[in-house]
């Protein structure tokens, strides 16, 4: 089996289904499907990387890394509707659903693109990257992530994430103080540590 969360194109049978949440006074309907990450409910990481974010109007450019179907994106976009969110994702079924998405709860303040890493805005800068990321891509693939966020951020910019204890959150905690000279554990819980750097 080649076919992960972060394939292109995956090839198993289309299942849609609809999950809904309600945070922080935020309802979201999002339809899933087989082939993209978590499609059954919203992750527990997830789930504590949203709870956990600071939420403030000086946020005037977001990315979301990774964004699956949607859920931490559309969550800032409507939260915050005169911030600009941009999301992406390796994963085409992932970008199709989190337009579908957009379009469902009428969030109009997001732009979402296709494509690996940084690449789908190759000239932008953003105040805010946020990433639940793909572990198993691997820590090469992790470590990159990071240091391209510190070039794309903002100055007093943030980069958050959120990792399981077990998945090698100590090492890439080391590699966010390497890369920006600090890094802050912000939340933990039920195994998963929320981190974050300032640029």
């Amino acid at each position: 089996m080649t076919d992960h969360y972060y394939s292109t194109q995956p090839s198993s049978e289309h299942d849609l289904k609809k999950v809904e949440f309600n945070l922080r006074g935020v309802k979201l309907s999002l339809f899933t499907d087989s082939g993209v990450f978590s499609k059954n409910r919203i992750d527990t990481g997830t789930e504590l990387l949203m709870k956990s974010l600071a939420i403030t109007p000086d946020l005037h450019t977001v990315y979301d890394l990774g964004c699956g179907y949607g859920p931490i994106g559309l969550f800032i976009a409507k939260s915050l509707p005169e911030t600009k969110v941009y999301m992406s994702d390796v994963n085409e079924r992932a970008v199709d659903l989190a337009c579908r998405n957009a379009a469902l709860n009428r969030i109009n303040n997001v732009e979402i693109r296709s494509g690996e890493g940084f690449t789908p805005f190759p000239d932008l800068r953003f105040d805010l990257v946020v990433t639940n990321p793909p572990i198993r891509a691997g820590k090469q693939v992790l470590y990159a992530l990071v240091e391209e966020a510190w070039e794309s951020l903002t100055p007093g910019g943030s980069l958050v994430l959120v990792i399981l204890t077990r998945q090698g959150a100590k090492s890439l905690e080391t590699k966010m103080f390497e890369v920006f000279g600090n890094v802050v554990e912000t939340e933990k819980q039920s195994g998963y540590r929320v981190i974050a750097s300032k640029r």
